[in-house]
């Protein structure tokens, strides 16, 4: 608000040029000192000292959002792990190879964590178990994860109270936000044991990780298994099939023909060419599955 005096005009006509003036003088004002035209000196003297400011690492100023104090910076945002638990070498790549291959391609640490090594402690004339981690290598390395093993015997596996202690202590080391589990119907024990100590480390660990089940050749292991999700894994299904067929000396030809129909199946019931099914733990939390990435 401009204060004025009255007795200095003889009117309100004298008062109106007054306040012209006053504001034409402003304009031109403010023109002369932010409007100045642009020539080609004064934008060759700017770059001339932005070049000079970069060179000696003078500070700019930038467009973009600066982040709060204590805000992670999205490149230092620790990555999401995903761990997969397999009674043996190769579960948990004929039973989600295909999610496993699109985690990775998402960023994700994946840790392929079996319960044992395929060796068998009653033909100690021969024992596969070199050849089967070497496999579990070759595959790990084919969809970018991690083997890990729990030590225990194929065929023998052990569900009891230091057993479950030990699987926990595995599972507290990985600090998993996401568990991929065999179904606890099963036809083989050592998926069934498999399924219970992950379910008891998930107990001890606070139900803090989100939980699903996955299946192998449903019908002849798995059964009773309808799924709660689907992951579509048509752009990932050539990457699963090569880590399948790294255990070569589990009968590839056979096991992933088998396999294959159970994800044809599961990719009709979700309206795919091929995906794989879940079933979701309810009391665990919810966790965004990867979608196909082409």
């Amino acid at each position: 608000m401009i204060g004025v005096n009255f007795r200095r005009y003889g009117g309100l006509g004298d008062l109106n040029q007054e306040k012209t003036k006053w504001f034409t003088s402003r304009r031109h004002c403010i023109q002369n000192n932010h409007m100045k035209p642009i020539t080609r000196r004064n934008m060759l003297s700017k770059a001339s000292w932005l070049g000079t400011a970069v060179a000696v690492g003078l500070p700019l100023v930038s467009t973009a959002a600066e982040e709060l104090p204590g805000q992670i910076s999205a490149a230092t945002k620790p990555r999401l792990k995903v761990v997969v638990t397999g009674g043996h070498p190769g579960d948990p790549e004929y039973g989600c190879g295909g999610t496993i291959a699109l985690c990775s391609d998402l960023g994700y640490e994946v840790v392929l964590l079996y319960l044992n090594k395929g060796e068998w402690s009653d033909k100690p004339s021969y024992d596969p178990s070199p050849v089967r981690v070497a496999e579990a290598t070759k595959a790990c390395e084919i969809l970018k994860a991690r083997p890990a093993f729990a030590g225990q015997i194929d065929g023998k596996a052990i569900v009891d109270n230091a057993h479950y202690e030990q699987f926990h202590r595995l599972m507290e080391a990985e600090q998993p936000n996401v568990v991929f589990t065999q179904w606890p119907i099963d036809n083989h024990p050592d998926h069934r044991a498999l399924s219970l100590l992950t379910y008891g480390a998930w107990q001890r660990m606070g139900k803090k990780f989100a939980l699903y089940y996955y299946e192998v050749s449903n019908g002849e292991d798995t059964v009773q298994f309808a799924p709660t999700h689907y992951v579509d894994i048509t752009s990932a299904e050539s990457r699963k099939r090569s880590a399948c067929y790294a255990h070569a000396s589990q009968a590839p030809d056979k096991f992933y023909a088998l396999q294959e129909l159970v994800t044809r199946m599961r990719g009709i019931e979700s309206g795919h060419k091929q995906a794989e099914g879940y079933i979701h733990h309810v009391q665990s939390p919810a966790f965004a599955l990867p979608l196909a990435s082409g």
